[in-house]
């Protein structure tokens, strides 16, 4: 089976309750590729979460990005995935276009969530919009 669209998880989402919505979140965070430990070093690190998560750029042939992305929290890293599913595989051009904040918002993850859970979650779609520019600026 083909990986659920963000639509599809939303989907989902919307119908479970808090328990459930918790349960979906791991289980996304565990169906993301598996980050090797030797990419999990300060350099990697998003500042200003309250779990450890790192995220890292790659380059496909094609120069689109793809982001291998862990955290030392399963919800953390729930919320990473449903991130990576709004940016996986595209340019960087592509990426500075899209409204990441307004992909999540229907997943009202500020209310679902206590605060230190979503506190990073503007400096990782700042990370990702960072990489985004620099490798957009080098596609030219």
């Amino acid at each position: 089976m083909a990986d659920p669209t963000l639509d599809d998880i939303r989907e989902e989402y919307e119908f479970l309750d808090g328990d459930d919505r918790y349960r979906l979140l791991i289980d996304l965070g565990r169906a993301l590729d598996p980050m090797p430990d030797a990419l999990k070093t300060d350099a990697t690190l998003v500042r200003g979460c309250s779990a450890a998560v790192w995220v890292y750029p790659t380059v496909t042939d094609d120069s689109r990005l793809h982001f291998l992305a862990d955290s030392n929290a399963a919800i953390t890293k729930g919320i990473i995935a449903l991130i990576l599913r709004i940016v996986q595989n595209r340019t960087g051009a592509e990426i500075l276009a899209l409204d990441i904040e307004g992909a999540l918002a229907p997943f009202d993850l500020r209310n679902q969530l206590s605060s230190n859970r979503t506190q990073g979650i503007p400096n990782m779609i700042a990370l990702i919009r960072e990489t985004a520019g620099r490798y957009a600026n080098t596609a030219r």
